[in-house]
């Protein structure tokens, strides 16, 4: 039997019958650091783009988990190890005293010595430390002991394992970690008390799923490095929100601090959220950007941890079935595997081999040897114990004693001393990633049969037929059941039935429609002159005579937004030419039509979402610091969008189902007064401006004309689209609207919630995108402190709330400066 023959892609299908991802592999363009990058701890406009880009790779990461801010927090930090330190020093341990017992310390010895490091710290504030073999938590799991009562301490103990064993793959069952925490499964059935789990998933999430709503671990270590191949000093702590508050952090950094004081000793207030807590100084921030990449490019040429899990565990079966049926011209196995199983199952058996190569005795070849031969090969391996010398010590026999005595021989962790009296003191690794190809196992398999076998080789027919028929594809990927997907969050939302608050009869839809009463009073000097919606967030202004109020605000306004391809949200202060882009609402059609100079006009659909959602991507973003949860509009958008502004970027809608509340309520609010619903507005529900305040200001410019800062007149119509407002009314007072609590217009009353502070963006004109310093300037000069044009309001809903109510130019507007009592 020729080599060629049996190192054949039509042999690699006969034991495993999923290869690839049904696509060509394309090649990836580096697009992450085309822009200046800021201190995210800061908030220029650069530094809060940095900061956005990072919260929105939190939630990536979340999602990638199938978890949620609401669960989970992820805390960046300097790999998995440093993940794991900062458990260690931040866990509630308590020492052994009269009334309480002390803490414990558990771990199985099949962990990584980032791991059983950690009792380097529990150990000194007197916490026990119990290593445990992983055959004693399977046996009482088997027996199904009764549980102890989590009551009857409060003594809080931490049980630590692996998802998947660094040395032999093997993967431990999840289910150890409800067992542990319910005190069901050993040692925390024989030991009261608060039991919290560590899941060391470094190992298994560079190959496969893990699903965090089935797996409530509490604390979570993951390499980004392991995943992706990059970058090498980046990790992440996920953290269970509730055991994130169990956790003490004396050092505090950079970032950390609410306050604190140089001079008062004790004086320190963290930040309220768990991440800026534990991140101290300025985080990896390009590293963190570049996740982004890593994630995109993964589930664009894979599709998902699924299909890698069934790609990198065939080629893995695949080759433990070839080498382990490889023998000698006298019959003798070609190599000693190290592993519980025989690859039948990608749910206990991870994509690693681990073995030790054997010559025509059945001496062990020392992995050092193997290691330089392989590199001629251009073969990468990994050689030693792989920092787990509790798994080294069990599958190759070696003793405590034999441990110490190496030592004395001069063999540390990490040389290449390989053999000591004739005994390895370390094996041969081979890992498959989501890149590895049938080719890799060709060139390996061909490396140890030319390198080290003895010719003529053989193979055990007999055991290759068997293991060829032990599984079959479709029991083993069957069960697979984790729902880690392309970019669904799996966030638990609010399914109260809502009002869609559609107006048109094409809906299928019959909508009550309250007209405003329209008081026949003649004196009243104060009217709405002008309603103005903003589909796009950012984007050209929609005016409108008359239009309905909806319980986000006006119907449809800052529904959508334009997101760049790492997802953050784009505003006219980063993308001036989004002011040229001009949405109009039909209602007739039911479709929002966009439009821009140069280009053809696109068609989005307004409603029937809810239908829709099923086929689009659920994405997460952040406007003002809020997580919002949203439907990506489709590909033929983001084209559309992307040519015009020359960058990749995508329009997506708030989701319907997602419920984003106000912050902070008004000052003038009752205490039972219920929380605001918005769109995607910045702050609050409507925003209004008086006319008389703009007249005034327009006056203040035109007497600068001859500064430089003033290039040109800007007129009264102008100058009031800068300031993109909802609703405008022709005042009587400059700046009168300041000292309004509360407002009727017609029928319809608003509640002042609080003056709107203005920046730089009001220097865009809306008409072209140029930028200058007006009318920041002179706003600022002529109100001196906190620069402020224009108030926000929330509207009050009326007993008849289920119908809408409608805005028309012209009503009466009466403001009322009396108590909120009053109102």
């Amino acid at each position: 039997m020729e080599l060629q023959d049996i190192l054949s892609f039509e042999g690699f299908q006969e034991i495993w019958g999923l290869y690839g991802y049904d696509n060509d592999l394309p090649e990836m363009i580096e697009k992450e650091f085309s822009r200046i990058k800021g201190n995210p701890h800061s908030h220029n406009l650069s530094s809060q783009m940095t900061h956005d880009t990072v919260e929105h790779v939190r939630y990536r990461v979340l999602e990638h988990f199938n978890t949620s801010p609401e669960q989970h927090t992820v805390i960046f930090t300097s790999g998995c190890t440093a993940a794991l330190r900062l458990v260690a020093d931040s866990f509630p341990w308590r020492s052994v005293c009269n009334r309480e017992p002390g803490s414990h310390f558990c771990y199985l010895t099949d962990n990584h010595t980032s791991v059983v490091g950690m009792r380097g710290v529990s150990s000194q504030l007197g916490v026990t430390c119990l290593p445990v073999v992983p055959h004693e938590v399977e046996a009482r799991a088997r027996q199904s002991p009764q549980a102890t009562s989590t009551d009857e301490s409060l003594t809080h103990h931490l049980f630590c394992y692996p998802a998947q064993s660094n040395f032999s793959g093997r993967k431990y069952p999840l289910s150890y970690v409800r067992g542990i925490q319910m005190g069901l499964l050993y040692p925390a059935c024989e030991r009261p008390g608060q039991w919290l789990v560590l899941l060391d998933a470094a190992a298994l999430v560079g190959c496969s799923g893990l699903d965090l709503r089935e797996c409530p671990a509490d604390f979570i270590p993951v390499s980004f490095y392991k995943m992706f191949g990059f970058p090498t000093g980046l990790g992440a702590l996920l953290v269970r929100n509730e055991a994130a508050a169990l956790l003490r952090k004396g050092y505090f950094g950079g970032g950390t601090a609410a306050a604190y004081l140089a001079g008062e000793g004790d004086y320190f207030v963290p930040k309220s959220s768990v991440s800026s807590r534990f991140e101290d100084g300025t985080i990896s921030f390009l590293d963190i950007i570049s996740l982004h990449h890593g994630f995109e490019a993964l589930h664009r040429l894979t599709g998902g941890m699924v299909r890698i899990q069934q790609h990198t565990f065939g080629l893995a079966r695949y080759t433990y079935v070839m080498l382990s049926s490889l023998l000698h011209s006298n019959g003798r196995p070609v190599a000693q595997i190290y592993c519980d199983n025989e690859f039948q199952d990608p749910a206990s058996q991870g994509a690693v081999l681990n073995f030790n190569v054997l010559d025509r005795h059945g001496t062990v070849v020392g992995y050092s040897q193997v290691d330089k031969l392989a590199s001629l090969f251009n073969i990468h391996m990994r050689t030693g114990c792989f920092c787990n010398t509790g798994a080294c010590q069990s599958f190759l026999g070696i003793s405590n004693q034999e441990v110490k005595d190496n030592l004395e021989a001069g063999h540390v962790c990490g040389d290449d001393i390989d053999l000591v009296d004739g005994r390895p003191t370390g094996s041969v690794r081979v890992s498959f990633g989501y890149m590895s190809t049938f080719e890799d196992c060709q060139k390996f398999l061909t490396f140890i049969v030319n390198c080290f076998t003895d010719k003529p080789f053989r193979v055990d027919e007999e055991r290759l037929a068997r293991l060829k028929l032990a599984v079959s594809v479709e029991d083993s990927v069957g069960p697979v059941s984790f729902s880690v997907s392309n970019g669904h969050l799996g966030h638990e939302t609010d399914h109260r039935k809502k009002d869609h608050f559609l107006i048109s009869s094409t809906c299928g839809e019959e909508i009550v429609v309250q007209t405003p009463k329209r008081p026949e009073e003649e004196n009243k000097t104060q009217t709405l002159t002008n309603i103005f919606i903003y589909p796009i967030k950012s984007c050209a202004a929609f005016e409108v005579k008359e239009w309905s109020v909806g319980s986000l605000g006006l119907l449809y306004d800052r529904m959508w937004m334009v997101v760049n391809e790492k997802g953050v949200c784009l505003s006219q202060k980063r993308e001036n030419m989004l002011c040229q882009i001009q949405p109009q609402i039909s209602l007739a059609s039911n479709a929002l039509h966009v439009r821009a100079p140069g280009m053809n006009s696109i068609t989005v659909p307004l409603g029937n979402w809810k239908e829709r959602a099923s086929s689009r991507r659920t994405c997460q973003s952040k406007v003002c610091g809020d997580r919002v949860q949203t439907v990506d509009c489709g590909d033929e958008a983001a084209a559309w969008f992307s040519e015009f502004l020359g960058k990749p970027c995508r329009l997506i809608k708030q989701n319907q189902e997602f419920i984003r509340n106000m912050k902070k309520a008004p000052k003038n609010a009752g205490g039972d007064c219920p929380a605001a619903a918005l769109s995607l507005v910045n702050e609050a529900q409507y925003l209004l401006i008086n006319t008389a305040s703009v007249d005034m200001l327009h006056e203040r410019i035109a007497s600068r004309l001859d500064d430089s800062s003033v290039p040109q007149a800007i007129t009264t119509q102008q100058l009031t689209a800068r300031f993109r407002a909802n609703l405008v009314v022709s005042g009587t007072e400059p700046f009168e609207e300041d000292e309004w609590s509360c407002l009727t217009i017609g029928n319809t009353k608003f509640r002042v919630a609080g003056r709107c502070g203005r920046c730089q963006m009001i220097g865009i004109d809306q008409e072209t995108g140029a930028t200058t310093q007006e009318p920041l300037k002179s706003l600022s000069d002529c109100r001196q402190a906190k620069v402020t044009f224009g108030i926000y309001l929330l509207h009050e809903s009326m007993a008849n709330s289920g119908a809408l109510t409608t805005l028309a130019v012209g009503t009466p507007v009466y403001p009322e400066k009396s108590k909120p009592d009053d109102c």
